[in-house]
């Protein structure tokens, strides 16, 4: 298996994948990983990061376990994103298993892999500790409810199979449920359109083409990078300007990847000490301890090392104080406004600090090579939608609320996700009480300790709502957070527990735990990721844990010390 393969539209109107049950299949295999009556120890809901790394380390403590993935093969986020420049943001050795007979057996060709080698990379993760055998593909999950009478989850598919399983498992991250903005005329558009995550892996042609970008997020940038040099014209809708940093990619030997490996299980442990899961931190001192010329250097030396460097590895106040963040701002503009020619351009893209769109760093910082020279090309046009949105698409194209209208060809879609929130939402999932997830999160998430959710006993999500999340390091948290869950199935498993539900009042304390921290930051002062996204009427609030990966361990390795604090822990005698 290797691509995702063209979905079946779930109506003849639908022009474009644009949800997960258009990859659903009835499979014929009715055995193994595809029964129709599977009942195990454990299911996990997705195959990336999380769930192959709960896969292993639950089946290595004895559990039967198995994997639904949606898609048709493992990677997760690097199997559905394979659009045009598709690259991860973090780099190698820290984006990877840390596992040695994973690593001592596979070499990058670069620094920051792309979506083709992190395939590849699965593809050998699988040969080496057997990942596909346990998985069933192009299974969506639609519905799950747990029987507090037998303890077990009862899990349906698109496709009709029901599942029993002890414990749930959410591997799904943060990005699962794509955002496309519901705009009128998209099924009458005749040219050709695809969300940057339901990207067809058959190649586009764009060459001598009339193309659009909607969104300058992170898949935007890397599209716009791709297309820029190829596309007879390039059209990049920008609503808000993105503030990102050079990724500073280079090539890897294999002779130098053999010599650092000796080091790797004590890197793989430093990750877990920083508080984004990087093998940087914060430098120990605040802005303004230094003089304006030693904050030169010290914003020097982390912009020449790229990636997040310039995010959270320079002064330790700077996502804190607002004066302290300006001045990392400044830096920021100066560096990219060098590099845009048209000064009209240069106040779009990257504004004077008086225009500031929003503080440094409080979005997640996406990482380019040569992003803002793509518009020194006079077939590359910035259009302003923040204040003339899109209105509605016709057969040619995209117009705006204006009236002007935009002829082109190729559209990509990259208006991102309904992040955090919107991956466990989309499952169907229904609690004790008869509510569904759904319903309960409308007016804002509550999980407890970041990894369960009332009501839902023996359920366990990593890398998503009120974890550390997109403030870290995603192999990094899967590690520290799927530890924790597999030891918390082998206590339950130990003390004769039949199931643990999270108590309402200890979620609602996490809750309020999770909005202290946040408050201490400077991110509730935009509309981002971290506050929930940008969904129209989704609820404005913050979905990360921002005390930092280290603060984290503590607390959820404590509250399981102590798991009758904020479980209630159901003991097998109770069927009696």
């Amino acid at each position: 298996m290797g691509s995702l393969g063209a979905p079946q539209p779930s109506s003849p109107e639908k022009k474009f994948a644009t949800s997960l049950t258009d990859y659903s299949t009835t499979h014929s295999s009715k055995t193994g990983p595809y029964a129709e009556n599977l009942d195990i120890d454990a299911l996990i809901v997705g195959a990336g990061f999380a769930g192959i790394f709960m896969l292993k380390t639950l089946r290595d403590r004895g559990l039967r376990t198995t994997i639904y993935e949606a898609g048709n093969d493992t990677g997760g986020t690097w199997r559905w994103n394979c659009y045009p420049g598709a690259a991860v943001d973090s780099e190698v050795p820290e984006y990877e298993f840390s596992w040695p007979e994973v690593y001592e057996t596979w070499n990058w060709k670069s620094n920051y892999p792309t979506y083709q080698e992190l395939r590849e990379y699965f593809d050998h993760v699988d040969k080496v500790i057997g990942v596909k055998k346990d998985c069933a593909f192009n299974t969506v999950v639609v519905g799950a409810e747990f029987d507090v009478k037998a303890g077990k989850w009862s899990v349906r598919t698109a496709d009709g199979r029901v599942a029993k399983a002890r414990f749930l498992v959410l591997g799904t991250g943060f990005a699962a449920k794509r955002w496309i903005p519901p705009w009128p005329g998209l099924s009458k558009y005749r040219g050709v359109i695809h969300h940057s995550s339901f990207w067809p892996d058959a190649e586009i042609p764009v060459r001598s083409k009339r193309c659009a970008v909607i969104g300058t997020g992170a898949s935007g940038v890397q599209i716009t990078q791709a297309w820029g040099p190829l596309a007879s014209h390039l059209k990049v809708f920008q609503r808000t300007p993105n503030l990102a940093l050079p990724m500073q990619r280079r090539p890897l030997s294999i002779e130098d990847q053999v010599l650092r490996k000796r080091f790797y299980p004590e890197l793989f442990r430093y990750r877990e000490t920083s508080f984004a899961g990087f093998l940087y931190d914060w430098a120990e001192k605040n802005t303004f301890d230094d003089s304006a010329a030693e904050r030169e250097q010290v914003y020097e030396k982390a912009w020449a090392e790229g990636g997040f460097h310039f995010w959270v590895s320079i002064y330790k106040d700077n996502l804190f104080d607002a004066e302290a963040n300006k001045e990392s701002y400044k830096f920021w503009a100066k560096k990219v406004r060098s590099r845009i020619g048209d000064p009209e351009l240069r106040e779009k893209l990257a504004p004077k600090l008086e225009e500031m769109p929003h503080y440094f760093g409080v979005k997640r910082p996406c990482l380019e090579t040569d992003y803002y020279e793509q518009f020194n090309r006079e077939s590359v046009e910035l259009v302003d939608i923040k204040s003339n949105p899109i209105s509605h698409f016709t057969e040619r194209g995209i117009v705006l609320a204006d009236g002007t209208e935009h002829e082109v060809d190729v559209v990509a879609v990259a208006t991102g996700f309904d992040v955090v929130t919107g991956v466990m939402t989309q499952l169907g999932l229904k609690s004790i009480d008869g509510t569904s997830l759904e319903e309960e999160w409308a007016p804002g998430a509550q999980t407890y300790l970041g990894t369960t959710v009332s009501g839902y006993p023996n359920m366990f999500h990593i890398y998503g709502a009120h974890g550390p999340t997109l403030l870290s390091n995603g192999p990094t948290t899967v590690a520290v957070q799927g530890r924790w869950i597999a030891d918390t199935i082998a206590k339950i498993e130990a003390n004769g527990v039949k199931y643990i539900n999270p108590k309402k009042e200890a979620s609602e304390e996490w809750k309020r735990h999770v909005i202290e921290l946040n408050d201490r930051t400077l991110f509730p002062t935009t509309q981002s990721t971290y506050m929930g996204g940008s969904i129209p009427g989704k609820a404005y609030e913050p979905v990360c844990y921002a005390g930092g990966l280290p603060t984290y361990v503590k607390q959820i390795r404590e509250a399981l010390d102590h798991w009758e604090e904020g479980f209630e822990v159901v003991r097998e005698a109770a069927r009696l």
